[in-house]
């Protein structure tokens, strides 16, 4: 009794298109689907990191081996500039 019918939602897409028109409502949907994508890339960045991160905790030998690494490339960098 209170639901929309499919003659009510099919009024007010007429109402919506004449209102904006086809050409700024493909804009718009076009700007969602950026939208939308760019979010789903950030999300599986942020899991692909997140996922590193643990293995890196998982095993710490690599992430010391590797600040050390780098802590001995800054000391011979250091010394070069001296």
């Amino acid at each position: 009794m209170g639901g929309i019918s499919i003659w009510q939602l099919l009024i007010i897409a007429l109402i919506v298109v004449v209102l904006f028109g086809t050409k700024k409502l493909r804009n718009i949907g076009s700007d969602v689907g950026g939208a939308v994508k760019g979010f789903k890339k950030a999300m599986e960045d942020d899991d692909s990191s997140s996922s590193q991160q643990s293995e890196s905790e998982k095993n710490p030998n690599l992430s010391h081996k590797e600040t050390a690494d780098s802590a001995s490339t800054e000391k011979k960098h250091d010394k070069e500039q001296a």
